[in-house]
């Protein structure tokens, strides 16, 4: 099996077992999953988390592959002493500024609208819409970056809707019509970002079954419970991934090279401090174990921090696709989320601009248990920090148990599209 087969989830898990590992800037959080595929429910039989050196991640890349690595395993020995299991097999996530995910809309015109559309058919047109899509999203990517042959891989894809000359259906087998159009969400990600993780995973001794967008991988997790539209923000400590969930779709997905360490490195300089200090300083006010004085003093150093990082918020917003309203239902989660100022800034409706969000902000954290198809058998996993690895095990439980038409068509173009 190649690298790309690997992942781009064309693998098989074998066992009954995987690991969700998901590599932070700040930490490597990494959980074995005991998979039930009758139930289509997953067990958290063990979890392990370890920090990062400073040095090894800048805003969700690797940096250091062998630093990350030796940390990675670190976490995995903790989850699989904690299990009493070896694991081989892992869902790998991904972040960064340069993760891309968004949903084109394409038709196809049909040669003989009057033949009834067959599987065949339906494949080489999914696969000439998939390399629309990648020519595009190319484009958007070298005009951002300013690299003009920026080389990016598809990670993550999935169908939202089809019609037939403007009339939706589920499955498009069978009718006939001269028009053929597909709404279809893709998320991207750098070949270099790909290659250090597939690195990592090869001195882990891993075969990975798949990489996958974190942000993708939260908005599908959570969508169990919360149905509606949503705007998703992941505040992780590199980066803050938003996507945006809107009329029954995920919309598209952006990253923004601010988190907690940027909020830490404010302080460490106010407080003339170095930055593990800095951080615990942060974690201690995060938590209100500081005095009134200490709080206001802190609150005042990241107001401003708070209002960039909100016109940011805003600007990935705006790039969205603007023709229906943004949802008001704000969903936090990351270690970065839980700063005081963050919830109360996101529920003011200054930053919201002129957005087209037609009722105020409505912000709430995303809870572990907001995840429902997984049970944290280990107790461990109580805030939302932990939702993105918990995000990562359902993920992989549902491309266990994908056996819709569109799945085995979608592989099959990725695949065609990486020979």
């Amino acid at each position: 099996m190649g690298f790309f087969d690997k992942i781009l989830g064309r693998g098989k898990i074998r066992h009954q077992c995987v690991l969700a590992l998901d590599i932070g800037t700040e930490f490597v959080k990494a959980l074995i999953v005991g998979i039930d595929e009758r139930e289509k429910k997953g067990e958290i039989i063990g979890a392990g988390l370890e920090p990062q050196k400073i040095s090894h991640m800048v805003a969700g890349a690797v940096t250091d592959i062998h630093g990350v690595a030796q940390t990675s395993k670190i976490a995995i020995e903790s989850s699989e002493k904690e299990a009493g299991i070896k694991i081989d097999q892992a869902v790998i996530g991904i972040a960064g500024e340069f993760i891309k995910g968004v949903t084109l809309t394409f038709s196809c015109e049909r040669k003989n609208p009057k033949e009834k559309i067959e599987l065949t058919e339906l494949k080489n047109i999914i696969q000439k819409i998939q390399w629309k899509a990648y020519n595009k999203i190319r484009a958007d990517l070298a005009e951002e970056s300013g690299i003009s042959e920026i080389e990016v891989k598809l990670i993550n894809a999935t169908i939202i809707d089809v019609r037939i000359d403007g009339y939706q259906v589920t499955n498009p087998l069978g009718f006939q019509g001269r028009e053929v159009t597909l709404s279809i969400f893709n998320a991207y990600a750098p070949l270099i970002h790909l290659g250090a993780l597939n690195s990592i995973a090869k001195l882990l001794g891993l075969e990975v079954f798949s990489i996958a967008a974190e942000p993708y991988a939260i908005s599908r997790a959570v969508e169990v419970e919360h149905g509606t539209d949503a705007i998703f923000i992941d505040i992780g400590g590199g980066t803050s991934d938003i996507a945006l969930v809107r009329q029954g779709g995920l919309e598209g997905i952006k990253s923004l090279a601010l988190g907690g360490r940027s909020f830490t490195k404010r302080l460490a300089d106010n407080l003339a401090v170095n930055f593990a200090e800095a951080e615990q300083i942060k974690l201690k006010y995060s938590q209100g174990e500081v005095s009134s004085t200490v709080k206001r003093k802190i609150t005042e150093i990241f107001r401003q921090d708070i209002k960039v990082w909100l016109s940011g918020i805003n600007l990935a917003l705006s790039e969205f696709s603007q023709l229906s309203p943004l949802p008001s239902r704000v969903l936090l989660c990351g270690g970065g989320s839980c700063l005081p100022g963050v919830k109360k800034a996101l529920e003011s409706e200054q930053w919201v601009g002129d957005l087209p969000m037609l009722q105020s902000p409505q912000v709430s954290f995303i809870q572990p248990q907001s995840i429902a198809n997984i049970k944290d058998k280990t107790g461990k996993l109580t805030e939302p920090r932990d939702v993105t690895p918990l995000a990562l095990a359902s993920l992989s439980l549902e491309l266990l148990n994908d056996h819709s038409l569109f799945a085995p068509i979608l592989r099959r173009a990725i695949r065609l599209m990486q020979s």
